[in-house]
């Protein structure tokens, strides 16, 4: 994939982002919305290649797993530039996230203020595949809830970004996120994706204030039945697979 997205120019739509109130949004749904990090063209560009099988590592079939109904693909360490540079840009952002929310669970913050870093501790133990992940779907697909943890070396937020229009390329398939809140009943949130935009949430847990202080809420995700059309996401995730 031929690109002049740089470093630069990532950095400089991230940096668009409210981040604190990106921030307070993550602290009461779990969930927020950042400003356009893709171009239409760009994200068309994104599409066209999960037909290029050489790109990517390996490809699942959701009803095989009994995922759901749909496909997605993992890619190679070969990162198209977009999707590497874009997850550069955004770590340092959702890094001051992720150790505030250890410190109040009382956790260990093991992640270093470069991602090449800590990419290379998750190599170390064994997670050295990549995770980045490129999905589609058709008319009637959909994801089961689920976490994209991948072993011991976790970081706890991640971002997917919309490649479709919504309501014109595609109807329903809807981003679902649903907490289960420490001696309540579940909640559940939906998203629909602007095409370009990023879905910043919660890996696999968050902190929820409790009368006890703070608990972990688990998190799962996953989309809805897509009524027409076809749905393509991007998901960047901060720490490789085993």
């Amino acid at each position: 994939m031929n690109s002049t997205f740089t470093a630069g120019e990532a950095r400089r739509r991230v940096a668009a982002a409210d981040w604190p109130a990106v921030a307070a949004q993550l602290d009461t749904q779990g969930c927020a919305l950042t400003p356009p990090l893709l171009t239409h063209d760009e994200c068309r560009t994104l599409t066209a290649l999960y037909d290029e099988a050489e790109r990517f590592r390996s490809t699942v079939d959701m009803a095989r797993h009994r995922f759901g109904s749909g496909q997605y693909r993992y890619f190679t360490h070969d990162l198209p530039d977009p999707v590497r540079e874009l997850r550069g840009a955004l770590y340092p952002h959702l890094l001051a996230v992720a150790r505030d929310w250890a410190e109040r669970l009382g956790r260990a913050a093991p992640w270093p203020d470069s991602l090449a870093e800590w990419i290379s501790m998750c190599h170390s133990a064994g997670q050295d595949r990549s995770a980045q992940i490129l999905l589609r779907y058709g008319q009637d697909d959909w994801n089961a809830l689920h976490r994209d943890v991948f072993g011991d070396m976790l970081f706890p937020l991640q971002v997917v970004i919309g490649l479709d229009e919504y309501g014109a390329d595609y109807t329903g398939g809807e981003f679902l996120l649903v907490e289960q809140r420490p001696r309540a009943q579940s909640r559940g949130i939906t998203t629909a994706l602007p095409q370009g935009h990023g879905l910043v949430f919660a890996t696999r847990d968050r902190p929820i204030r409790s009368i006890r202080g703070w608990s972990a809420g688990g998190m799962r995700h996953g989309v809805s039945t897509v009524r027409s059309g076809r749905r393509h996401a991007l998901g960047l995730v901060f720490h490789d697979a085993a």
